[in-house]
């Protein structure tokens, strides 16, 4: 018998192992999800995979594959494997989508990198001092190295010969405009627009604005809380950051609307009450005497003289 009709041949012992393979299945899986045997494939030599029907809810047409085998003149079938798997008609996971389609706010973590477009319209120029980035610029746009000397001087030569007259004292203003940007910190090349700026404004307030459930809940609004951070700018008249480590917007910005019950003046804690001390004192310890003390009356405080012998 040849090699490829031994493996499509289940191997009787390990076909048999039904009872074997539930098992496996049943302290692999939840009690009772376990259904019925469906199948059996040999996978080789000695090898043979059981199939169960699998009763998880949204697991619909997925199955227990439970893998059995044995040694060569061996009678004892082992274990070899249990998984559940997905089935001809089960429930699979939709479509791979482009990540570009499915990029959701969040979605982004330590080291991920997401390009805008050229023409976004969150983003605006940031200055009008110059239309040109600097040279130093990491958005400045350079020089291909494949060009040659030659053809970046006709270039350069090109662009003066159809270049109007500047007149210096402008070119002079934008050089300092530029120079005085980036003194103080604000050379980007974009800034935000009033349309992003809306944007941004619509989705925080949704998120932790007036209108959801834990503000209508809340004893007052952020306008009034200690935990609020301002925000600069225009933005500073309609939100905050919160500071509070135990609110459900702690690090978010929120309207001033918004509120929780982690509010600072929401509720005072009064001072923890001193207890009374005890009436009676159950942590002390009592003395106790084997024989009475000479000072309490029940006994002589000083010897008669006599000794006790014992009789009479």
């Amino acid at each position: 018998m040849s090699a490829a009709t031994r493996s499509r041949t289940p191997d009787r012992l390990c076909a048999e192992a039904v009872d074997l393979a539930r098992s496996a299945a049943e302290d692999a899986a939840a009690p009772g999800v376990v259904g019925e045997h469906v199948s059996l494939v040999s996978e080789g030599d000695r090898v043979v995979t059981h199939y169960f029907e699998a009763k998880e809810p949204g697991y619909r047409g997925w199955r227990w594959a439970v893998t059995v085998m044995r040694a060569s003149r061996a009678k004892n079938v082992t274990l070899a494997e249990t998984v559940l798997l997905p089935g001809p008609d089960s429930l699979l996971a939709p479509e791979w989508v482009p990540w570009s389609e499915r990029l959701r706010p969040g979605d982004m973590g330590p080291g991920d990198l997401l390009p805008t477009e050229a023409e976004d319209l969150r983003l605006e120029p940031g200055f009008t001092g110059e239309d040109v980035p600097p040279p130093n610029s990491v958005v400045a746009e350079t020089v291909p190295p494949s060009h040659d000397l030659a053809e970046r001087v006709e270039a350069e030569d090109a662009e003066l010969t159809e270049r109007r007259p500047v007149d210096a004292t402008i070119a002079n203003g934008r050089g300092a405009i530029a120079s005085l940007a980036e003194e103080l910190g604000m050379r980007r090349a974009r800034v935000l627009s009033r349309y992003g700026l809306h944007a941004a404004a619509d989705r925080w307030d949704e998120s932790f604005g007036a209108q959801t459930p834990m503000a209508q809940a809340a004893p007052a609004t952020c306008a009034t809380c200690g935990f609020l951070v301002p925000l600069a700018g225009s933005l500073r008249q309609a939100f905050g950051i919160c500071a509070n480590e135990f609110s459900p917007a702690d690090g978010h910005v929120v309207s001033l609307t918004y509120g929780c019950g982690a509010h600072s003046e929401a509720a005072v804690m009064p001072k923890t009450p001193k207890p009374a001390p005890h009436v009676f004192d159950s942590m002390g310890t009592d003395e106790l005497r084997l024989r009475p003390a000479r000072d309490d009356g029940s006994v002589d405080s000083e010897p008669d003289g006599t000794e006790d012998l014992g009789h009479s």
